[in-house]
């Protein structure tokens, strides 16, 4: 089949054709709209090493050690933009097609929409099941861009920009992230595999992104709040007692409109998407033929 087609003239007044065609294993052609090669693949994980001793500061950092209680989250939160850029000109060099731009602009754009609608009103956010099947379908590479671009969006659109967003930023791209990277399913199983891993990271992101303020609830009556000097158990302990407490009731809202969300339109939203992959035939090979094959082609 024929993508394109250019005719020119020659110096000599002959035509000549210049033809682009799929070649035969085009129709096995990948749905993944961002590659991760293998250079990118370890730069990612350490990206995510790092994410995870920024979340996790207040347990590893030692009492004393930031003389400003400011300090800490915007170290960390220019940490997170700076390892996020390292990561995205990874993947950019691994080949991002303008058809995987395309759809991460509409994508970004849809679920910056959505995130509005919920307002997060008892834990109701509409943004997580898009971006879980959006990284099903695209790709870890594609649902780690997607989760940034869209919260970056929604902020500029909502106003929300603050401390707080790199590390909505890097919980979003992990969530993402790990939806690409689920194990082959199909059918109902698929459906059922995804809204459980909806219900776990609507968890996962409330758990974590509670870390970007409870170190700043310090009150040494208090048994829940962080207690600079503090062992890690007993750090540990509190936080969990602190998340319990204030957030799993937040947190159950979001998992349980994941799991809705997604056994509800995840059928009909994966074969939307697989259709769209389908027709974009990201990067797919293409060879060259003389003008008889591209009128062969066209028949």
């Amino acid at each position: 089949m024929t993508i394109a087609t250019r005719r020119s003239h020659s110096a000599g007044g002959d035509p000549m054709t210049i033809a682009t065609r799929r070649s035969p294993s085009a129709g096995a052609a990948r749905t993944s709209a961002i590659r991760i090669r293998r250079r990118a693949g370890p730069v990612i994980a350490m990206a995510s090493l790092l994410g995870f001793v920024a979340f996790f500061w207040p347990f590893l950092a030692a009492p004393g050690a930031f003389g400003d209680t400011a300090m800490p989250p915007l170290m960390f939160g220019a940490l997170l933009i700076l390892v996020i850029a390292v990561v995205f000109s990874e993947i950019a060099d691994g080949g991002i097609d303008s058809k995987a731009v395309a759809m991460l602009g509409v994508l970004s754009a849809l679920g910056a929409a959505l995130r509005p609608l919920g307002a997060g009103t008892a834990g109701i956010e509409t943004v997580f099941f898009t971006l879980i099947i959006a990284g099903r379908v695209f790709g870890a590479g594609f649902g780690f861009a997607l989760g940034c671009t869209t919260i970056f969006a929604s902020a500029l659109l909502t106003g929300g920009v603050g401390p707080w967003m790199p590390y909505q930023m890097f919980g979003c791209a992990w969530v993402g992230l790990f939806a690409g990277l689920l194990p082959p399913a199909r059918g109902r199983r698929e459906i059922l595999m995804l809204a459980a891993y909806g219900v776990l990271a609507g968890y996962f992101f409330g758990f974590m992104l509670n870390l970007s303020f409870w170190p700043f609830t310090v009150d040494p009556h208090s048994t829940i709040a962080y207690l600079p000097g503090a062992s890690f158990t007993a750090n540990v302990h509190r936080y969990l007692l602190y998340d319990g407490a204030t957030a799993l009731g937040w947190d159950t809202g979001r998992a349980i409109t994941n799991l809705i969300c997604i056994l509800v339109l995840g059928p009909a939203m994966l074969a939307t998407f697989r259709r769209a992959a389908r027709r974009a035939a990201f990067e797919a090979p293409v060879v060259f033929g003389s003008s008889k094959e591209a009128d062969l082609g066209d028949r």
